[in-house]
């Protein structure tokens, strides 16, 4: 993994590893002056949509309670991590390997029997893995993903899957919701304190 992890306490007594805030900067400047081609880890942090995640399935454990449970584009993967001991099977999936390398050092630091880290890419997913529940956090941030993104949804939802989103309310995620509108059967909203500011995040819960 390229980037230092370090064992943080976080709510409801979860201690995961994460990246060193404090060296993600650092490394991301060294490894890009060998590459200029390297992506940001933006998935190396715990943003706000999946901190509210977390708490939404804590507070609503029906979703989750002994079903198998894929979590897409998870990054560090806490929603996964907190619920994991609840679910029947849990697969938690990013597109990056580094993040991917992190989720299975937690998954062996949680000792998860039931617990599998995939790497999975839904821009050229073939929807192969057997759901009874998927958790999306802050997933509509590029336009050009959303086809694809949709199309896995819309697959699963018509295999009854249900799906969980939680979106931070920012203006270029609005026409993804919208497509799913039909599909929402629940929603909430949560407020989560990031670095001394209130952000919003709405959480819905999509079936037919």
């Amino acid at each position: 993994m390229k980037y230092p992890a370090e064992l943080i306490e976080l709510e409801n007594e979860l201690s995961i590893y994460m990246p060193d805030a404090g060296l993600v900067k650092s490394s991301y400047d060294q490894l890009l002056a060998i590459n200029a081609a390297e992506p940001f880890p933006f998935w190396a942090k715990l943003w706000p949509a999946s901190k509210a995640l977390s708490q939404f399935l804590i507070n609503n454990p029906k979703w989750i309670q002994d079903k198998v449970v894929l979590e897409m584009g998870a990054g560090i993967g806490q929603p996964s991590l907190t619920i994991a001991k609840t679910c029947k099977q849990l697969v938690i999936s990013d597109h990056n390997k580094d993040a991917v390398e992190l989720i299975e050092k937690n998954i062996l630091h949680f000792k998860l029997n039931n617990a599998k880290a995939m790497l999975l890419d839904w821009n050229s997913y073939n929807n192969s893995i057997p759901a009874d529940t998927i958790l999306l956090s802050d997933i509509n941030y590029a336009s050009e993903a959303f086809e694809p993104l949709l199309n896995t949804i819309e697959y699963y939802l018509a295999k009854g899957t249900v799906i969980i989103i939680a979106t931070p309310q920012r203006i270029i995620g609005a026409p993804f919701i919208e497509n799913l509108q039909y599909y929402i059967q629940q929603s909430d909203i949560a407020t989560v304190l990031e670095k001394d500011t209130e952000v919003m995040i709405s959480l819905y819960v999509l079936y037919k």
